[in-house]
């Protein structure tokens, strides 16, 4: 049972059936790659003699699995390894990319650290947020983006992504990233664009796949990434990126509302 938006108990000991698959809804989307990036920052366990164990995990869910793992659910098995004894990492890395790629319907990866990890510098990019522009949009319009002719290569990003979560209408905060290489997107009309996903309710995942479809449908980019970082909540951040080419860098960074 999906327990976002119930009261739920916490349990402390390993239950791998709190997790709960939401299949994807791709109606109407453009072809793309991609993997969502979810870090996890209150991982803990026990070791043989009783002393717990804190760390940080990276998972890359591929955009290809059948289904998402809902966010709740995923926090509440991860809270059930809080009392159970693992022998080492590696133990603890096989059984939970078990259990989430038998959820996800394919290969999830960890990558389990203690707290001594660095993570990259975000992209170089050009911030659209402090163009003059006025808003009457607050739903996803992509009749918004306009692109011209000249032609032009990089990346833009918006600190002003807003969703809210299609269950409990609690919002979602979040940056998005966006390579492109093409006629050269209007950024007005991009900001304006970003900016009308802000009443909008639907999943992180399904936010960026509906603002990669509008702007490669709108715009035609001959390449396109569209790459969200959106606020933990719960100890969990969600980090979705949808490219229209295969072999696309994912870096893991962090933002400082991360």
């Amino acid at each position: 049972m999906n327990p976002l938006g119930k009261s739920t108990e916490y349990v402390d000991q390993y239950q791998p059936s709190l997790l709960f698959p939401i299949p994807r809804e791709r109606a109407g989307m453009a072809a793309f790659e991609g993997v969502d990036i979810w870090n996890a920052w209150e991982l803990s366990w026990l070791t043989p003699s009783g002393k717990p164990v804190v760390a940080v995990g990276e998972f890359r869910i591929p955009a290809n699995s059948p289904n998402l793992i809902e966010s709740k659910s995923f926090k509440l098995y991860l809270n059930s390894l809080n009392q159970t004894v693992f022998e080492s990492f590696a133990a603890v890395q096989e059984v939970v990319e078990r259990d989430l790629s038998a959820v996800a319907g394919a290969p999830v990866t960890l990558l389990l650290t203690g707290l001594e990890r660095d993570y990259p510098a975000a992209p170089q990019a050009l911030c659209v947020d402090d163009l003059d522009v006025a808003i009457t949009a607050y739903q996803p319009d992509a009749s918004l983006l306009q692109a011209g002719v000249e032609s032009w290569e990089g990346w833009l990003c918006s600190h002003l992504l807003k969703s809210n979560c299609p269950v409990t209408s609690q919002p979602d905060w979040g940056s998005v990233y966006i390579w492109y290489k093409g006629p050269r997107i209007d950024e007005a009309s991009l900001l304006a664009y970003v900016v009308s996903m802000r009443q909008h309710q639907g999943f992180h995942e399904q936010c960026v796949e509906r603002m990669f479809t509008d702007i490669q449908q709108r715009c035609a980019p001959e390449q396109l990434v569209v790459y969200a970082r959106y606020v933990r909540r719960g100890g969990l951040d969600i980090n979705p990126l949808r490219a229209s080419f295969a072999e696309f860098d994912a870096p893991n960074f962090r933002l400082i509302r991360q």
